[in-house]
């Protein structure tokens, strides 16, 4: 339960702070999936009343990041593998739109973002690859398929994925804390680039189904790991 000291700056408005403090938490995996959340807890960790927790507590579960269990708790959301297929199943939906923008439209400019995405990748896991967490991993992902989706110009979709990514954060958390390996993407993200670069849509569309479909195989197999450990 939030295991780290966190600083809530008095000048700024508490359940905004709250707010932010608490997704933080969820999104990074220091409050784990499953996890329950006592407002009384989380007011003394914090060093503030009960109405900011109350308040920020309400903004998450609007975003189903908290839910409440048969019992009234509230918990972090977790997944099932059935959780793991709809999901992935409303990426390939959407970041189909990204893929097909992003063949036609892409400038130089935003093709070199995504390169750059994908550089980082690389480099940050051949030099520190026992020095990067779940959370940083997660958001060198996130970082080239948002930078695919900003391609398309659309906004909305880009706030939809950007929705949807915060859900896969959660699984995903769920399924690398013992395996880091379940993010070696880096050569499957070459592979869009490349058709995108080439803007061939049909080509870049099998290389996304491809790479989504491969993560989704990973991440229900780590699932079912953690599942038959519990039994």
């Amino acid at each position: 339960m939030l295991s780290s000291p966190h600083s809530i700056q008095r000048s700024q408005s508490l359940r905004e702070q709250t707010y932010q403090v608490l997704r933080s938490a969820i999104l990074s995996g220091e409050l784990l999936a499953g996890s329950r959340l006592v407002e009384t807890q989380i007011a003394e960790k914090l060093q503030v009343s009960r109405t900011p927790i109350r308040e920020a507590l309400q903004q998450l579960q609007q975003e189903q990041l908290v839910v409440t269990d048969e019992n009234g708790n509230l918990r972090v959301v977790s997944f099932a593998t059935t959780d793991a297929v709809h999901l992935y199943r409303c990426r390939l939906v959407l970041e189909q739109e990204s893929i097909l923008e992003a063949c036609k439209n892409a400038s130089p400019e935003q093709l070199a973002k995504i390169e750059f995405a994908i550089q980082q990748a690389e480099k940050a896991i051949e030099q520190q690859p026992n020095q990067l967490t779940s959370y940083q991993l997660l958001h060198i992902d996130y970082q080239f398929h948002r930078a695919i989706a900003e391609c398309s110009g659309n906004p909305w979709l880009a706030l939809l994925l950007d929705q949807l990514f915060d859900k896969m954060a959660i699984l995903r958390i769920q399924t690398i804390q013992q395996n880091l390996k379940v993010l070696e993407i880096r050569s499957e993200h070459r592979q869009i680039y490349q058709a995108i670069v080439e803007h061939d849509y049909d080509k870049a569309l099998n290389a996304l189904r491809n790479h989504l479909m491969s993560s989704q195989a990973r991440v229900i197999h780590e699932l079912e790991q953690l599942q038959s450990q519990q039994n």
